[in-house]
């Protein structure tokens, strides 16, 4: 072959391969991950780009969730909208009312979209009334206790002990604090878990209108008789030194994980980061509940987010995205994703294929969320919450509770207000939708 005919041949290649580059759809994907939960994204991002060569997905971290919100709220008045959108689950609303800005994930995927293949506890939190699912859930988590074993023996507490019920866990802190230990209970996302679960394990309704999955004009009822008597007891135990708050979003966590406390609520998908930093052994059990108010709880809510496809984008592009989202759905990648990060399965065939894998055996209490969140059908009062301007509502409830912990407010007070608030913000976000 002459150096010419090499040259020529090169330049071919060259030429076919940039062909074959453009020929790819991008799909741009918005998200707010970092850390390890970052490299898993990229991972996933990497084996789907590499598994066929139609499409492109180009991830790109746009800070923190509520960063990340609002940096795709940007970019759609700008016209410059990524194909998905991560956002927080209580930005839920936002995204829907929203008008023109999102494709129903259901109309994406077609006719051939099983929406039942999707947990329905999961799944409930980003459905229309009719069952239509409007985004897809990618990183859900529910609340769990998590239990210091190597604490409660150093107290003299069998590690095993019955911590089914708050009133177990109350004799259990008191227990603890006579031992002399300093950080008997502490707690991450304060509002998620110990009022929004709260209100959906115990069956009683957190707003009105089906918590707002009925309309924008939803009040908010977390003021009742359950929420006050749960939040009387913690700052109870607060003021008593039984229940030491760290902070907002998951500064407990920190103080758990280093040994210095004995219980922990948190998410389910703590579970890496206790796994890899616990120098202790621990226990995932179930959230605790109120035999005074029930004694057969109803199913948790879900936090964490779901991906969002953005209007005003190509019949191309939305094929591709069709493409990411059923690679992400599908069961080895769903439960290669529930065994890394602890977030929930999406689907029941990704909680089986688990199952049948021997990670919960191996790594006892892990099923303890699928569990908690798939025993029973969700109610009105326990699908979820679609409430507007939902992250400010939460900071008005932070305020009141960290009022209550301090002494300075009743809890009836300190809910009330938080109500009187809420509702105020609610008001606004009603006249801006309509």
């Amino acid at each position: 072959m002459t150096k010419f005919s090499i040259a020529a041949t090169a330049a071919l290649t060259t030429a076919l391969s940039t062909l074959a580059a453009s020929a790819e759809t991008e799909v741009q994907f918005w998200h707010a991950f970092t850390g390890r939960l970052g490299e898993l994204v990229d991972a996933q991002v990497e084996t789907f780009n590499g598994s066929q060569d139609a499409y492109k997905v180009v991830a790109s971290h746009k800070g923190n969730y509520s960063e990340t919100l609002n940096a795709g709220i940007a970019a759609f008045r700008a016209g410059e909208q990524p194909d998905i959108l991560m956002v927080f689950e209580v930005g839920t609303a936002t995204m829907m009312g929203a008008k023109g800005a999102i494709n129903p994930v259901f109309e994406v995927m077609g006719d051939g979209f099983d929406q039942d293949a999707y947990i329905g506890a999961v799944k409930g939190y980003y459905t229309t009334a009719d069952g239509n699912m409007l985004s897809l859930p990618f990183n859900s988590s529910t609340p769990v206790l998590w239990v210091n074993r190597d604490k409660l023996s150093e107290a003299g507490i069998d590690p095993d002990t019955d911590l089914s019920t708050w009133e177990k866990v109350g004799d259990v802190l008191g227990q603890l604090k006579d031992a002399g230990v300093d950080c008997p209970m502490t707690t991450a996302w304060q509002s998620w878990i110990h009022l929004e679960n709260f209100s959906a394990y115990h069956d009683v309704p957190f707003a009105t209108k089906d918590n707002g999955f009925g309309g924008t004009d939803t009040e908010l009822a977390f003021n009742s008789d359950a929420q006050v008597a749960h939040i009387s007891a913690m700052g109870e135990w607060a003021q008593d030194g039984k229940f030491i708050y760290a902070g907002r979003r998951n500064e407990g966590g920190a103080n758990f994980r280093g040994g210095e406390c004995a219980l922990f609520t948190e998410s389910s998908a703590g579970y890496a980061g206790i796994k890899s930093e616990a120098g202790f052994e621990f226990d995932v059990r179930p959230l605790p509940y109120w035999e005074a108010l029930t004694t057969d709880p109803q199913n948790t809510i879900i936090g964490g987010a779901s991906l969002w496809v953005m209007a005003g984008q190509s019949d191309e592009e939305y094929a591709g995205v069709a493409e990411f989202l059923s690679f992400l759905s599908s069961p080895e990648v769903q439960a290669q994703w529930h065994q890394d990060t602890g977030y929930l399965p999406i689907t029941s065939a990704a909680a089986e294929l688990t199952r049948e894998q021997g990670f919960y055996e191996e790594n006892p209490g892990t099923d303890v969320a699928v569990i908690q969140m798939t025993r029973k059908e969700p109610t009105a009062n326990s699908k979820g919450l679609r409430l507007g301007s939902f992250d400010q509502i939460r900071g008005i409830i932070d305020e009141e509770l960290e009022a209550v912990w301090s002494g300075d407010k009743s809890a009836q007070d300190a809910l009330d207000n938080a109500v009187e608030r809420g509702n105020q913000l609610l008001r606004r976000f009603e006249q801006a939708s309509n």
